[in-house]
């Protein structure tokens, strides 16, 4: 892996992190205000998951 293949992959979790807030401001701000009152074992879990999706994604690429 080189600098240009991860600063192609920071733009890309750039523009995907952008997409929501710039399409439809109001519905992120209902899923931040429900994430507040999600419990942290919850959202560790999530985040759990999104790690190793992402890993076994990464794998398979």
């Amino acid at each position: 892996m080189n600098w240009h293949d991860l600063l192609t992959a920071l733009a890309l979790l750039l523009i995907f992190e952008g997409l929501m807030p710039f399409a439809s401001p109001e519905s992120l701000k209902k899923v931040y205000k429900s994430m507040v009152e999600t419990p942290e074992s919850t959202l560790r879990k999530i985040g759990l998951a999104s790690i190793v999706a992402g890993l076994v994604l990464l794998y398979l690429t």
